[in-house]
């Protein structure tokens, strides 16, 4: 029998596990499952690829269902940070409810109100949303959120890092007080304990793995080279590379329009993921590159969580990350479902202070291909000390 099985989930939910192929739950499902199916808070903390959507929306969703079959009216909101992982788990949702009576609204911004509101009235019985839009219908009094009772934080660090804090905290004031709340985390700051504290009652703590172990099945590399020839590099690993599914991380949008414009100009087709897009143009640029209709997709951190696509076989970091963790996530992108992958950072002198703290967080050095053509030797920087005075 099935491990999954053996957890009691709903047969919805079973039906959808077998139909995805599903094995056998990962260590964050098989301890916040039975937890989370017993009626418990939980704090989860576990890091990208680790199954954490899943985690959350096999239990609450059973939950859910075995309420209307026993004809209780309630309700589930998820808040998530991104629109591409609220499209996601949206869509996972839809699939588990498909021969149900339930239905699931989807609350983003990038798009027109008009058919997000009419959801809302008419159903809406699971919530998934990004937290400014809501907060917007919530304010134009269009949030009914009466029978609630479940809630989910979705990635809350990084809604943190993306200035949410006050949206959050408008939105659970609107919350009604008794609920189930699950709150999911990649990383543990100070900050999400703090939260923790705030919206649940004596939560389980489930912490697996933290976002700074990175994949044993990630192949990691770094290319050393000068800033001016970080375009004749990617060009070159890209012909290296030429079979292989490739995402491309850059850490400003228009570092990611110069790329797609050096590839086009190099006649490979890309597409292209950043802020200024539209939530069509963004939908579309994924389909593509899901579809394999194009090998190459560029993009800034807004991918690098919440975005998962199957296949993609290797990661390459046009420019390091500041922060080191943004590191992990955007790795975490390939070797996936035990896949192995591969992940390609180039590296110029100004890059070397942010390879420092990478591996510093990571705890190991990530080996130098010296064999390249473009190869420049760099020394990565220590850690400045800073001078302090002696009191006299």
């Amino acid at each position: 029998m099935s491990k999954f099985k053996q957890l009691q989930l709903h047969n919805l939910v079973d039906s959808f596990i077998l139909k995805s192929g599903y094995k056998e739950p990962t260590e964050i499902q098989a301890n916040a499952i039975p937890l989370l199916l017993d009626g418990l808070d939980i704090l989860g903390i576990a890091k990208t690829g680790s199954g954490k959507t899943a985690a959350f929306l096999f239990p609450l969703l059973s939950r859910l269902l075995n309420d209307f079959d026993r004809g209780d009216q309630s309700k589930l909101l998820i808040l998530s940070p991104t629109r591409e992982l609220a499209i996601q788990t949206h869509e996972i949702i839809n699939s588990i409810l498909e021969y149900s009576s339930l239905s699931s609204s989807l609350i983003i911004g990038g798009v027109s109100k008009r058919a997000q509101i009419d959801s809302l009235s008419s159903y809406g019985q699971v919530i998934v949303a990004t937290p400014g839009r809501l907060v917007d219908l919530i304010k134009d009094g269009l949030v009914n959120f009466d029978d609630l009772s479940y809630f989910v934080l979705d990635e809350a660090d990084m809604m943190l890092d993306m200035g949410f804090k006050d949206d959050i905290d408008f939105i659970v004031s609107k919350l009604p007080v008794k609920r189930q709340t699950a709150l999911i985390s990649a990383t543990m700051p100070k900050a999400i304990e703090k939260i923790s504290s705030s919206i649940q009652i004596d939560p389980k703590k489930i912490e697996i793995e933290r976002e700074s172990t990175v994949n044993q099945n990630i192949d990691q590399s770094v290319y050393f080279c000068l800033e001016e020839n970080k375009n004749y590099l990617l060009l070159s690993l890209l012909e290296q590379f030429s079979d292989m599914q490739v995402l491309i991380f850059c850490k400003a949008k228009y570092g990611v329009r110069e790329v797609v414009d050096l590839l086009k100009r190099s006649q490979i087709e890309a597409s292209e993921i950043h802020s200024d897009l539209t939530q069509a143009q963004r939908n579309e640029a994924i389909h593509f590159y899901s579809n394999k209709e194009v090998r190459v997709l560029v993009a800034t951190d807004i991918a690098s969580r919440g975005i998962d696509i199957g296949g993609i076989d290797l990661v390459i970091n046009f420019n390091l990350p500041e922060d080191a963790t943004y590191y992990v996530h955007r790795i975490g992108r390939t070797g996936r479902a035990n896949n192995n992958g591969l992940a390609l950072s180039l590296c110029s002198d100004k890059d070397m202070p942010f390879l420092r703290n990478i591996q510093k967080l990571i705890g190991e050095n990530i080996s130098v291909v010296r064999d390249q053509p473009f190869h420049h030797e760099f020394q990565i920087p220590s850690k400045k000390k800073k001078n302090r005075r002696r009191r006299r």
